[in-house]
Protein backbone atom coordinates (compact mmCIF):
# COMPACT_ATOMS: atom_id res chain seq x y z
CA UNK A 1 0.00 0.00 0.00
CA UNK A 2 1.08 3.27 -1.15
CA UNK A 3 1.91 6.64 1.33
CA UNK A 4 -1.77 7.75 -0.30
CA UNK A 5 -3.79 5.15 0.38
CA UNK A 6 -2.28 4.78 4.00
CA UNK A 7 -3.23 8.46 4.65
CA UNK A 8 -6.74 8.06 2.69
CA UNK A 9 -7.75 5.10 4.69
CA UNK A 10 -6.38 6.46 8.21
CA UNK A 11 -8.29 9.92 7.32
CA UNK A 12 -11.71 7.64 6.70
CA UNK A 13 -11.50 5.51 9.64
CA UNK A 14 -10.62 9.23 11.46
CA UNK A 15 -13.38 10.86 10.59
CA UNK A 16 -15.69 8.04 11.35
CA UNK A 17 -13.61 7.81 15.12
CA UNK A 18 -14.31 11.29 15.15
CA UNK A 19 -18.08 11.26 14.57
CA UNK A 20 -18.46 8.44 16.90
CA UNK A 21 -16.30 10.30 19.91
CA UNK A 22 -18.04 13.54 19.44
CA UNK A 23 -21.49 11.31 20.10
CA UNK A 24 -19.78 9.40 23.05
CA UNK A 25 -18.96 12.45 24.61
CA UNK A 26 -22.41 14.90 23.94
CA UNK A 27 -23.81 12.08 25.66
CA UNK A 28 -22.36 11.31 28.56
CA UNK A 29 -21.49 15.30 29.50
CA UNK A 30 -25.16 16.57 27.96
CA UNK A 31 -23.59 19.21 25.79
CA UNK A 32 -22.76 19.01 21.91
CA UNK A 33 -19.07 18.21 21.40
CA UNK A 34 -17.10 18.39 17.85
CA UNK A 35 -14.29 16.67 16.43
CA UNK A 36 -13.16 17.37 13.47
CA UNK A 37 -9.89 16.98 10.84
CA UNK A 38 -7.26 19.16 11.87
CA UNK A 39 -5.95 21.25 8.71
CA UNK A 40 -2.38 20.87 9.56
CA UNK A 41 -1.81 17.18 8.85
CA UNK A 42 1.80 17.43 9.70
CA UNK A 43 1.91 17.14 13.52
CA UNK A 44 5.33 15.73 15.60
CA UNK A 45 4.10 12.50 17.74
CA UNK A 46 3.30 13.45 21.52
CA UNK A 47 5.47 11.61 23.77
CA UNK A 48 5.77 13.57 27.81
CA UNK A 49 2.95 14.68 29.13
CA UNK A 50 0.74 12.78 27.46
CA UNK A 51 -2.31 9.96 28.33
CA UNK A 52 -2.21 6.79 25.55
CA UNK A 53 -5.00 4.66 25.30
CA UNK A 54 -4.82 1.82 22.60
CA UNK A 55 -7.81 0.28 20.96
CA UNK A 56 -7.27 -3.38 19.70
CA UNK A 57 -8.97 -4.20 16.81
CA UNK A 58 -10.63 -8.18 16.08
CA UNK A 59 -12.98 -9.31 13.67
CA UNK A 60 -13.45 -7.78 10.31
CA UNK A 61 -10.38 -5.14 11.12
CA UNK A 62 -7.15 -6.51 13.01
CA UNK A 63 -4.79 -4.48 14.29
CA UNK A 64 -4.14 -0.96 16.88
CA UNK A 65 -4.56 2.58 16.93
CA UNK A 66 -3.63 4.71 19.41
CA UNK A 67 -5.50 7.84 21.06
CA UNK A 68 -3.15 10.84 22.47
CA UNK A 69 -4.64 13.45 24.62
CA UNK A 70 -2.65 15.63 26.90
CA UNK A 71 -3.01 15.28 30.76
CA UNK A 72 -4.60 18.86 31.08
CA UNK A 73 -7.41 17.28 28.44
CA UNK A 74 -7.60 14.41 30.42
CA UNK A 75 -7.65 16.29 33.79
CA UNK A 76 -10.29 18.40 32.94
CA UNK A 77 -12.97 15.54 31.09
CA UNK A 78 -12.16 13.57 33.96
CA UNK A 79 -13.55 16.52 35.94
CA UNK A 80 -16.86 16.93 33.88
CA UNK A 81 -17.17 13.20 34.00
CA UNK A 82 -16.89 12.54 37.66
CA UNK A 83 -18.57 15.86 38.63
CA UNK A 84 -15.71 16.93 41.12
CA UNK A 85 -12.28 18.90 41.19
CA UNK A 86 -9.96 16.84 39.41
CA UNK A 87 -5.77 17.60 39.88
CA UNK A 88 -4.09 15.06 38.34
CA UNK A 89 -4.31 12.10 36.39
CA UNK A 90 -4.44 8.69 37.78
CA UNK A 91 -6.27 5.34 37.70
CA UNK A 92 -10.19 6.88 38.55
CA UNK A 93 -9.35 9.51 36.28
CA UNK A 94 -7.73 7.64 33.31
CA UNK A 95 -10.46 4.99 33.43
CA UNK A 96 -13.43 7.73 33.59
CA UNK A 97 -12.33 8.28 30.16
CA UNK A 98 -11.55 5.15 28.80
CA UNK A 99 -15.38 4.31 29.43
CA UNK A 100 -16.16 7.12 27.46
CA UNK A 101 -13.73 5.44 24.51
CA UNK A 102 -15.69 2.39 24.74
CA UNK A 103 -18.68 4.03 23.89
CA UNK A 104 -17.30 5.75 20.97
CA UNK A 105 -16.35 2.05 19.54
CA UNK A 106 -19.86 0.64 20.04
CA UNK A 107 -20.81 3.39 17.64
CA UNK A 108 -17.56 3.07 15.65
CA UNK A 109 -18.41 -0.71 15.57
CA UNK A 110 -21.16 -0.19 13.66
CA UNK A 111 -20.32 2.77 11.49
CA UNK A 112 -17.72 -0.24 10.08
CA UNK A 113 -19.92 -2.76 10.00
CA UNK A 114 -21.34 -2.07 6.52
CA UNK A 115 -18.09 -2.15 5.36
CA UNK A 116 -15.61 -4.63 6.95
CA UNK A 117 -18.45 -7.11 8.91
CA UNK A 118 -18.50 -7.48 12.79
CA UNK A 119 -15.29 -5.38 14.22
CA UNK A 120 -14.75 -5.69 18.00
CA UNK A 121 -12.77 -3.13 19.49
CA UNK A 122 -10.82 -3.25 23.29
CA UNK A 123 -9.92 -0.12 25.06
CA UNK A 124 -7.06 0.78 27.35
CA UNK A 125 -4.52 2.91 28.76
CA UNK A 126 -0.81 2.33 27.63
CA UNK A 127 2.30 3.71 28.61
CA UNK A 128 5.85 4.08 26.96
CA UNK A 129 4.65 3.58 23.12
CA UNK A 130 6.30 3.98 19.90
CA UNK A 131 4.39 6.08 17.82
CA UNK A 132 6.96 7.18 14.90
CA UNK A 133 6.33 4.58 12.21
CA UNK A 134 2.89 5.22 12.56
CA UNK A 135 0.63 7.26 10.42
CA UNK A 136 -0.88 10.65 12.85
CA UNK A 137 -4.25 12.20 11.94
CA UNK A 138 -4.40 15.31 14.04
CA UNK A 139 -8.11 15.53 15.56
CA UNK A 140 -9.38 19.20 16.35
CA UNK A 141 -11.83 18.80 19.67
CA UNK A 142 -14.55 21.44 21.01
CA UNK A 143 -17.40 22.49 22.71
CA UNK A 144 -19.27 25.26 23.15
CA UNK A 145 -17.96 26.09 26.73
CA UNK A 146 -14.61 24.72 25.60
CA UNK A 147 -11.93 26.11 23.64
CA UNK A 148 -10.87 23.99 20.67
CA UNK A 149 -7.47 21.76 21.43
CA UNK A 150 -6.11 18.94 20.12
CA UNK A 151 -6.24 14.82 19.41
CA UNK A 152 -3.97 12.73 17.97
CA UNK A 153 -4.95 9.17 16.69
CA UNK A 154 -2.43 6.69 15.57
CA UNK A 155 -2.78 3.33 13.36
CA UNK A 156 -0.42 0.87 12.79
CA UNK A 157 0.45 -0.99 9.61
CA UNK A 158 -1.67 -3.84 10.11
CA UNK A 159 -4.98 -1.73 10.65
CA UNK A 160 -4.43 0.57 7.68
CA UNK A 161 -3.67 -3.05 5.64
CA UNK A 162 -7.25 -4.09 6.66
CA UNK A 163 -9.04 -1.05 6.30
CA UNK A 164 -7.49 -0.23 2.59
CA UNK A 165 -6.20 -3.43 0.29
CA UNK A 166 -6.32 -2.45 -3.48
CA UNK A 167 -7.40 -4.92 -5.57
CA UNK A 168 -9.17 -7.64 -2.67
CA UNK A 169 -12.29 -7.40 -2.53
CA UNK A 170 -14.25 -8.60 1.08
CA UNK A 171 -14.66 -11.63 1.98
CA UNK A 172 -18.43 -12.10 1.36
CA UNK A 173 -16.92 -12.20 -2.65
CA UNK A 174 -18.95 -8.12 -2.86
CA UNK A 175 -15.76 -5.51 -4.08
CA UNK A 176 -15.27 -3.02 -1.10
CA UNK A 177 -17.03 0.37 -1.52
CA UNK A 178 -14.27 2.82 -2.63
CA UNK A 179 -13.66 4.72 0.52
CA UNK A 180 -14.01 8.96 0.26
CA UNK A 181 -11.27 11.25 0.57
CA UNK A 182 -12.29 13.46 3.88
CA UNK A 183 -10.38 15.87 2.29
CA UNK A 184 -12.76 16.76 -0.18
CA UNK A 185 -16.21 16.19 2.07
CA UNK A 186 -14.04 19.51 4.26
CA UNK A 187 -14.56 21.12 1.69
CA UNK A 188 -18.40 21.29 1.69
CA UNK A 189 -18.48 20.52 5.30
CA UNK A 190 -21.31 24.34 5.92
CA UNK A 191 -23.11 22.74 3.36
CA UNK A 192 -26.90 22.28 4.49
CA UNK A 193 -28.33 19.27 3.83
CA UNK A 194 -32.31 18.62 4.39
CA UNK A 195 -32.96 14.86 6.54
CA UNK A 196 -36.59 13.45 7.52
CA UNK A 197 -37.70 11.15 9.63
CA UNK A 198 -39.89 8.26 8.28
CA UNK A 199 -41.66 6.41 11.30
CA UNK A 200 -43.68 3.97 8.35
CA UNK A 201 -44.77 3.65 5.14
CA UNK A 202 -47.84 2.13 3.41
CA UNK A 203 -49.30 1.83 -0.25
CA UNK A 204 -53.07 2.93 -1.03
CA UNK A 205 -55.22 2.68 -3.99
CA UNK A 206 -55.76 6.07 -5.83
CA UNK A 207 -59.55 6.24 -4.56
CA UNK A 208 -58.28 5.59 -0.66
CA UNK A 209 -56.27 8.67 -1.13
CA UNK A 210 -58.67 10.29 -2.76
CA UNK A 211 -61.49 9.81 -0.35
CA UNK A 212 -58.60 10.89 2.70
CA UNK A 213 -60.35 13.34 5.16
CA UNK A 214 -59.85 15.20 8.11
CA UNK A 215 -60.27 12.53 10.69
CA UNK A 216 -58.72 9.40 8.27
CA UNK A 217 -56.90 7.04 9.84
CA UNK A 218 -53.63 5.42 7.57
CA UNK A 219 -52.16 1.97 8.85
CA UNK A 220 -48.15 1.74 8.45
CA UNK A 221 -46.00 -0.71 7.93
CA UNK A 222 -43.92 -0.48 11.20
CA UNK A 223 -44.37 -1.58 14.36
CA UNK A 224 -44.56 0.78 17.37
CA UNK A 225 -41.42 -0.73 18.69
CA UNK A 226 -39.27 -0.60 15.48
CA UNK A 227 -37.03 2.08 15.06
CA UNK A 228 -37.65 5.55 13.14
CA UNK A 229 -35.40 6.15 10.04
CA UNK A 230 -33.64 8.53 9.21
CA UNK A 231 -33.24 9.90 5.70
CA UNK A 232 -31.21 12.26 3.28
CA UNK A 233 -31.98 12.50 -0.39
CA UNK A 234 -34.37 9.10 0.44
CA UNK A 235 -31.64 6.70 1.74
CA UNK A 236 -31.69 5.86 4.76
CA UNK A 237 -28.52 7.11 6.69
CA UNK A 238 -29.32 6.14 10.46
CA UNK A 239 -32.09 4.62 12.50
CA UNK A 240 -32.98 5.22 16.02
CA UNK A 241 -36.03 6.27 18.39
CA UNK A 242 -38.55 9.22 18.53
CA UNK A 243 -37.62 12.10 21.64
CA UNK A 244 -38.85 15.39 22.23
CA UNK A 245 -36.43 18.36 22.34
CA UNK A 246 -37.78 20.64 23.64
CA UNK A 247 -41.20 20.23 22.71
CA UNK A 248 -40.14 19.19 18.94
CA UNK A 249 -39.63 16.15 17.62
CA UNK A 250 -36.02 14.30 17.86
CA UNK A 251 -33.84 10.98 17.23
CA UNK A 252 -31.46 9.49 18.95
CA UNK A 253 -29.05 7.49 16.70
CA UNK A 254 -29.12 3.97 17.74
CA UNK A 255 -27.83 2.48 14.48
CA UNK A 256 -26.14 3.26 11.30
CA UNK A 257 -26.09 0.80 8.47
CA UNK A 258 -23.07 2.27 6.38
CA UNK A 259 -20.74 4.64 7.08
CA UNK A 260 -22.43 8.03 6.04
CA UNK A 261 -19.76 9.40 4.04
CA UNK A 262 -20.47 6.46 1.68
CA UNK A 263 -23.59 8.20 0.56
CA UNK A 264 -21.28 10.95 -1.10
CA UNK A 265 -18.76 8.26 -2.91
CA UNK A 266 -19.04 9.19 -6.95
Amino acid sequence: MDDSNQLQAARTFAVAFAESFAESLTRKLGVPWLLKLHEDADVAPRAEGTVHYRLCAAGGLQGECFVAFEQAQVIAFASKLLEKPVADVNDAQAEALAEVILSAMEGLTSTLSGEFGVVNFKVDRVEDVRLEEMIAIPLDISSNDEPESLVLLYLDEPLLGSLFSPGESKSTGKAKTALVDPANLQLVMDVELSVSLRFGQCQLPLRDVLDLTSGSVIELDRDVDDPVELLLDGKVIARGEAVIIDGNYGLRVTEIPEPIASHFAS
